[in-house]
């Protein structure tokens, strides 16, 4: 069979790849949120930021496929041992170990679902603007898409800004635990510093909640953008 297929087989195998792609997600929503902060820069930093992106399409979509598979090996282990446990548990020692674990811990499984709606709905707007198409068609004074406006037009209506505020509340819940068990997984942890690495994940995914949530409440409280730009 092959040492790689028994890899894939094997429980093991499942969570350190669930592991991996997880830490590789992780990576992405820091210097995501990284790029997402110019929007305190101005139009001028945002729109000449996203340009930079758009002049190297071989890039942009090599990563934009890569994490997408990513994304795709996270589910598929996710959803594979979630199914291997509830056949390996009888009901009643699952009931304990639920009493025993974090809350964030009992629902990665349904937190990655609302996670993955919050992706889909993201791409759908900011980057194939397939829905709000009309707060996405200003172009700058350089004739470059005018990504500022689109992000501020958008988070200046109250039902986008709280689908955001939501999506990004799953994104960082998910993350409380996953970042912990993730480095636990991968055999990056001892006894020492396991509950090192548990205080990092809750302070590095309420750190990121804080970024990302900030720029949409921004908007809508009018400290960025203005009326200019309604």
């Amino acid at each position: 069979m092959g040492l790689v297929p028994l890899f894939l087989r094997s429980s093991i195998g499942k969570k350190a790849l669930m592991a991996g792609s997880g830490l590789v997600l992780v990576g992405f929503v820091i210097a995501h949120l990284a790029g997402n902060l110019l929007v305190y820069g101005g139009p001028s930093a945002l729109n000449a930021y996203a340009e930079k992106l758009r002049h190297v399409p071989a890039l942009l979509w090599g990563a934009r496929a890569f994490l997408l598979a990513a994304v795709a090996v996270h589910i598929w282990t996710s959803v594979q041992l979630a199914s291997e446990n509830r056949r390996a548990r009888p009901q009643r020692y699952r009931l304990q170990r639920m009493a025993e674990t974090t809350l964030a811990a009992r629902t990665m499984l349904p937190s990655g679902f609302l996670v993955l709606a919050y992706l889909a709905y993201h791409l759908l707007h900011f980057t194939f603007r397939a829905v709000h198409p009309e707060l996405s068609r200003a172009t700058d004074a350089l004739g470059r898409h005018d990504v500022y406006a689109m992000v501020v037009l958008s988070f200046q209506q109250p039902p986008i800004t709280f689908a955001y505020v939501l999506g990004m509340a799953a994104v960082c819940f998910h993350l409380n635990h996953g970042i912990g068990s993730a480095a636990q997984t991968l055999g990056l942890t001892n006894e020492r510093s396991l509950l090192w690495w548990a205080r990092a994940g809750r302070l590095l995914s309420f750190a990121l909640f804080i970024g990302y949530i900030s720029i949409p409440l921004a908007i809508l409280l009018g400290l960025v953008g203005g009326p200019s730009t309604r």
